[in-house]
């Protein structure tokens, strides 16, 4: 009686102290798994210390839902605009995989009007699409990646590919992994906030999870009209003061959870309550686009009050500027089946000025070179039309989906400018120089703030994870000195 007695003594003892022997293991995983990141537990936003001296402390991640086509943007091939017409070449045709097209197509050169040329933009010579004249403005702060490419042909896997590494649900995307590594430099707004126009992508809200990472590191929708975070707002009835005693009587409690069963997500639980409190006082003041000054508005082209790509472009500007670590911006309705140039002109007329605001706007406030900016899409379009337009009505075409070859870009913290890296064949089809493959990508993001790939993980079914699989290495060509 007296050892039975004294063994469930012991095991309280443990359990109320909040070290159990599996809250202990635990703990000592969860630290090994922060892979040199140091500062304070997972389920924290506290700022943590990277693993190197980074050159960027902040991303904004612009992700075209949809995918444009770059080689109308960004890839200038001639000898596709002059073999307008002609058949695919059987070989290529065979090589790939494609969401729609069937039967063989004909090859789809950029329309020869001067809006659709591409111009040597800055003193850097960098050849832009004429649909872009404010980018063209900017060109010397930006680096082209030519030579891109991916594993899925199908929007939702390679969205979630791009963003988590993986191309189904379940894995945390890179904003969460920049949270979890970094933490936010302001107690009183996430680490991860994400920024929507028009419908949301195909992959969902996976696309900004968190994944098997502690729910706090998942990213935060923003809406830039009416309720800027979904339930922030008091009830009706409920003030200031009442919602401060409620929080602080329910964490007294997960406190007491804690320490019982020692679970981290319970902490997580704790910061998200509290975080949310201290959000219903900051998030109103950020989202004023209003405060700005009139020079500001004429330079994005913001409509305060509307939602707009522009509007959300100021927003990422302010959300850095106050501390937020990861800013992710969607923009539906680039997917292009059809009528692929009206379409491209409409959508890139949309998002040239408030991007190239966005990027001269972070340099003015010496924001740029401690800034990263990215434009990425999921994948790419094919040099060859889509339906029988192709050969009847090659202005009304569309371009299909195309993994093996695309173009991103980043500009700001850390990277060359004025700079392009990769090549793809004469047709667009190939990459035929310094391939990138998502992977690649994503370690370098993780590079230019301070982070290693190969260190940064999270056990979890018994084995630890990374954002980058177990592959993935740095661009160093395109970091600047």
């Amino acid at each position: 009686m007296t050892l039975r007695s004294t063994a469930i003594g012991r095991r309280t003892l443990l359990q109320r102290s909040g070290f159990g022997l599996g809250a202990f293991a635990l703990a000592q995983l969860l630290r090994q798994d922060l892979g040199g990141a140091t500062g304070s537990a997972p389920g924290s936003l506290a700022v943590k210390t990277p693993h190197f001296q980074a050159q960027a402390k902040r991303i904004i991640y612009i992700h075209l839902v949809g995918a444009p086509s770059h080689l109308d943007l960004f890839d200038w091939k001639p000898e596709l605009q002059q073999r307008e017409g002609q058949d695919c070449p059987q070989d290529l045709f065979e090589a790939g995989k494609f969401a729609f097209v069937r039967k063989l197509p004909t090859l789809l050169g950029t329309p020869p009007s001067k809006k659709f040329q591409f111009t040597a933009a800055g003193q850097s010579g960098l050849p832009l699409s004429n649909l872009l004249p404010h980018l063209q403005t900017v060109a010397d702060h930006i680096t082209l990646i030519k030579s891109m490419h991916t594993e899925e042909f199908n929007h939702a896997p390679a969205q979630m590919f791009l963003l988590s590494g993986f191309s189904r649900f379940g894995r945390p995307s890179i904003g969460s992994w920049m949270s979890y590594g970094l933490g936010t430099e302001n107690e009183n707004l996430p680490a991860f906030v994400t920024l929507i126009t028009g419908n949301v992508l195909g992959a969902g809200s996976p696309a900004w999870g968190s994944g098997f990472l502690p729910t706090v590191h998942q990213g935060v929708e923003f809406r830039s009209s009416g309720d800027p975070v979904l339930f922030l707002s008091n009830p009706a009835g409920v003030d200031v003061s009442a919602r401060g005693k409620m929080i602080q009587t329910i964490n007294r409690m997960n406190h007491v959870h804690l320490a019982d069963v020692g679970d981290p997500e319970i902490a997580t639980r704790i910061n998200q309550y509290e975080l949310a409190f201290r959000m219903q006082t900051s998030v109103p003041e950020l989202m004023d686009i209003q405060s700005e000054p009139q020079a500001i508005h004429t330079l994005y082209g913001t409509q305060p009050g509307r939602t707009s790509f522009a509007n959300n472009c100021l927003l990422a500007r302010r959300l850095v500027e106050r501390g937020v670590r990861f800013v992710q911006l969607f923009d539906q309705g680039w997917d292009a089946h059809g009528n692929v140039f009206p379409q491209l002109e409409r959508k890139a007329k949309q998002v040239d000025q408030p991007i190239a605001a966005l990027i001269k706007d972070l340099g003015s406030r010496g924001l740029l070179d401690s800034t990263l900016v990215v434009w990425a899409a999921e994948f790419g379009r094919t040099p060859f039309a889509q339906g029988a337009a192709g050969r009847d009505t090659p202005s009304k075409a569309g371009r299909d989906h195309h993994k093996d070859a695309f173009t991103v870009w980043v500009a700001g913290g850390g990277v060359k400018g004025g700079f392009s890296f990769g090549q793809t064949d004469p047709l667009g089809y190939h990459i035929v120089e310094n391939p990138v493959h998502v992977h690649d990508f994503n370690a370098t993001l993780m590079h230019l703030m301070g982070i290693d790939h190969q260190r940064l993980t999270f056990r979890y079914q018994g084995r630890p994870y990374r954002l980058t699989d177990v592959e993935g290495h740095v661009v160093t060509e395109i970091l600047g000195s």
